[in-house]
């Protein structure tokens, strides 16, 4: 199923992909009794998602710890332990507060939801100080893979927007017995090392500034000088219609005062634009996402009408990616930071994929 929607905020709960969404996963209710308690799921769901206020929750919970692969990570965790898995995964620069509002949504609509914080944020804690401080692509992925092992997670809807998108998309194509689904903000971001050596128009590059400055030393002891500075700006740049207050981003912001933060995300930048080196361990998976994969797997697209950075499309320059089962939305008012931004949208898009 290919298919472009433009979504209101409030416009878009119908009861039919709510039912669709909150129905059992094994398989649609082939007797009328089933059918019943189908649809009253559907109608629980509804009721979750058209409730949903932006802002209205402020804590994640209590953040729980766990050795996972090279890291010790920092995740909230919310919902019944044997329901579905859902594993959202923010981006930069932000943290798991994006989610804080999807989180209690899901977790009511009887998933298990899982929130990490990246490496190099919140909690999360390499467990050697010999570890290059590495922000590439396939290692962030492992990351999410070795995180689902360590919980014995066998696979799991992912969803994210920005880095966590990047994520998403990259273990869908390397790992499709990993990941059940995907909701990807952004669209389908698997990095080129070539494509990135290529121009932009001028106005496309302006939008991509702190990439070059990130490139110099100067660009590294400014973030490691300014944090929470530039990530506010990057904030508003991002995400124009989004009157976000202190409180909120400064929720986010404690993120940012983890040890590594610079380091991975200074790597991140730079290699990139192939100026810094991977590591060789990640170079089968580099490999092959050098190569843009299809994504096999159901996939929702979302992308926001109100983003500064990244301006929404229809999905058609990289529809071809997707060779599951496919819908792309546009979420009206809507910036970078898709799910803080709109979690009812993006909360609705997670049920959906959930039964494609």
């Amino acid at each position: 199923m290919s298919e472009f929607i433009n979504l209101s905020r409030r416009g878009f709960l119908g009861t039919t992909a709510l039912a669709l969404a909150a129905a059992p996963f094994a398989s649609w209710p082939s007797s009328a009794a089933a059918a019943e308690t189908a649809r009253a799921q559907a109608d629980s769901a509804s009721s979750i998602v058209s409730s949903i206020r932006r802002g209205a929750h402020t804590s994640m919970g209590t953040i729980k710890q766990i050795d996972a692969g090279l890291l010790n990570v920092g995740y909230a965790e919310a919902g019944p332990a044997n329901g579905p898995v859902v594993i959202l995964l923010h981006g930069w620069p932000y943290d798991i507060h994006s989610y804080v509002d999807v989180m209690p949504a899901l977790a009511a609509a009887g998933f298990r939801v899982i929130v990490p914080h990246t490496r190099g944020h919140g909690t999360t804690r390499f467990l050697s100080d010999s570890t290059p401080r590495n922000g590439q692509q396939s290692a962030v992925a492992l990351d999410t893979i070795a995180l689902m092992d360590a919980l014995k997670i066998d696979t799991a809807i992912l969803a994210g927007y920005d880095w966590g998108s990047r994520t998403a998309c990259s273990i869908a194509a390397l790992w499709p017995e990993r990941c059940r689904a995907i909701v990807s903000a952004n669209g389908y971001i698997i990095n080129s090392l070539e494509a990135n050596k290529k121009p932009l128009p001028p106005k496309a590059e302006l939008g991509w500034w702190y990439q070059y400055y990130f490139a110099t030393e100067r660009g590294r002891a400014g973030l490691e000088a300014n944090r929470h500075d530039f990530a506010k700006l990057i904030w508003q740049d991002n995400s124009p219609a989004w009157h976000f207050d202190d409180a909120t981003f400064d929720r986010s912001a404690a993120s940012f005062d983890n040890p590594d933060y610079v380091a991975v995300v200074i790597h991140n930048y730079r290699w990139r634009l192939s100026l810094a080196e991977g590591e060789p361990r990640y170079d089968t998976f580099e490999q092959r996402l050098q190569r843009a994969p299809t994504i096999d797997v159901p996939a929702i697209t979302l992308d926001g009408d109100a983003n500064g950075v990244a301006p929404a499309s229809d999905g058609s320059s990289y529809r071809k990616k997707f060779t599951g089962e496919y819908v792309h939305r546009i979420v009206a008012g809507a910036g970078h930071n898709l799910p803080q931004e709109a979690p009812d949208a993006f909360t609705q898009a997670v049920l959906d994929v959930a039964r494609m």
